[in-house]
């Protein structure tokens, strides 16, 4: 029995140490949803504010914004979409109207906004007026703010 006891007892602390170092490597990832229902989303950012004060002031020309607080900052979007082709659209139409802006893709599992937001991109899809794609933008903030938040 002695003879088992120190093998067992250097198995069981090196097991220790190797879950520790591998289960810390997972710490800093970021989450993901599970779900089949979920989906990779196209999100226009207009811009990164350290407060909300300074958000809400840079934001002033925007009808309808959301937000996203992490790490302490406020990160604004002006337009959500599925696909790639209308998130450039959209980014195309902030630019002709004096705004920069950044495309961040982030995963959304609810269904009920994903569908309402399908329908959205192909009225997006079909137009090129830039009062249309300013008007779809508006209204897909309205509905993720009414589905989501």
């Amino acid at each position: 029995m002695k003879k088992y006891l120190f093998p067992v007892t250097v198995s069981l602390v090196i097991g220790v140490f190797m879950a520790y170092f591998i289960i810390r490597q997972y710490e800093d990832m970021p989450s993901l949803a599970v779900s089949k229902e979920a989906e990779i989303l196209f999100y226009i950012q207009r811009g990164v504010y350290s407060d909300m004060e300074s958000m809400q002031e840079g934001m002033k020309d925007f009808e309808h914004y959301i937000y996203d607080v992490s790490d302490n900052k406020y990160y604004a979007f002006i337009g959500i979409t599925v696909s790639k082709d209308n998130a450039l659209k959209i980014q195309n139409y902030y630019k002709k109207i004096g705004y920069d802006t950044f495309l961040k893709e982030k995963i959304t599992d609810n269904s009920e906004f994903i569908n309402v937001l399908s329908q959205y991109d192909e009225l997006l899809r079909q137009t090129d007026s830039a009062e249309a794609i300013g008007t779809i933008c508006n209204q897909v903030l309205a509905k993720y703010e009414e589905l989501v938040k």
